[in-house]
């Protein structure tokens, strides 16, 4: 089958309504990109982790709408500016057809993903590839809907701490596994339990599905419950890849998941956020930067061996 693209330059505060008329209208799929992208107009458009723009989208937007080759595109565009009230305001709306050319779109988006080679020793290797280093730490893993795969900087941090810090004989709380990657490398660097804790069901069933294709044993919960189960509810180690403004709100219940003397990780955290994740932190245990990289960092600290500083 063969597939038309349907292009249309609208301003900003057109892109999402039209985008959703484009789908009611008949389009498969919709994207919004700038219209001036590879111009010296062209503008990055991002935010901070929690801190996303309201919309994706530019001043000068371009919708994409995906269709069949032999859809009725003039019909489909009517309908769309009929519904967006567009074709009533002064300005006059037009669009041009992009043919999609056949591929394997299978293929061809297995080809983005190749294999990560993290720390010294660990690699991320997805299904279609065979591991560049056998003899390594290899985890089979293919990009998914939970987060972890180890292409960001945090996840990479997490791993880095884990291979520098080898949990052998030791038991590992991930939490907030997303894809169970941490989780994953704890296990295989000899721990002897692992226990993965996330609020999205997906990510556990992500996660689970990860753990059994790496022939690795890992319990995972949703938080409510893990609180009903008989694991351990003290760790050697605990990490965490989440976002600062949970990490803070979450100080007491992390802290009080760790064993006397074992070590808390914490990243998902930017630079300029370090010391305030970390005066959180400061009543419970210490924490400092372990690591830094692309404007992140991992925290990491000890809890006496005494627990009577617990609060």
């Amino acid at each position: 089958m063969s597939w038309t693209e349907i292009v249309i330059d609208v301003a900003r505060r057109h892109a999402e309504s039209l985008s959703d008329a484009l789908m009611d209208a008949g389009a498969l799929s919709v994207s919004v990109e700038d219209a001036d992208q590879g111009t010296d107009a062209e503008q990055p458009l991002f935010g901070e982790p929690g801190m996303e723009p309201e919309q994706a989208a530019w001043e000068r937007s371009r919708v994409v709408a995906l269709t069949p080759a032999d859809a009725d595109h003039a019909a489909i565009v009517a309908a769309a500016m009929e519904a967006t009230g567009l074709n009533a305001q002064s300005q006059a709306v037009s669009y041009t057809l992009r043919a999609v050319a056949e591929q394997d779109w299978v293929r061809l988006t297995q080809s983005q993903f190749d294999p990560i080679h993290i720390g010294k020793n660990i690699w991320v290797v997805p299904s279609w590839h065979d591991a560049p280093d056998p003899n390594g730490l290899v985890l089979e893993l293919d990009p998914g809907l939970a987060f972890g795969t180890g292409s960001h900087p945090t996840t990479r941090l997490c791993m880095e701490w884990l291979e520098a810090h080898a949990p052998q004989q030791l038991s590992v709380l991930d939490y907030g596994c997303g894809s169970g990657i941490l989780a994953l490398v704890a296990k295989k660097l000899g721990a002897t339990e692992v226990v993965g804790i996330d609020i999205d069901p997906q990510a556990i069933e992500s996660a689970r599905y990860n753990s059994a294709r790496n022939h690795c044993e890992i319990d995972y919960y949703l938080p409510e419950q893990f609180a009903d189960s008989t694991h351990t509810p003290l760790f050697d180690i605990v990490v965490a890849n989440i976002l600062s403004s949970p990490l803070k709100l979450m100080a007491p219940m992390l802290a009080g998941r760790i064993a006397p003397g074992g070590a808390l990780v914490l990243s998902g955290i930017l630079v300029r956020q370090a010391d305030e994740v970390a005066a959180a932190y400061a009543p419970f245990i210490g924490l400092t930067v372990w690591a830094e990289r692309d404007g992140w960092v991992a925290l990491a600290g000890r809890l006496a061996t005494s627990s009577a500083g617990r609060q």
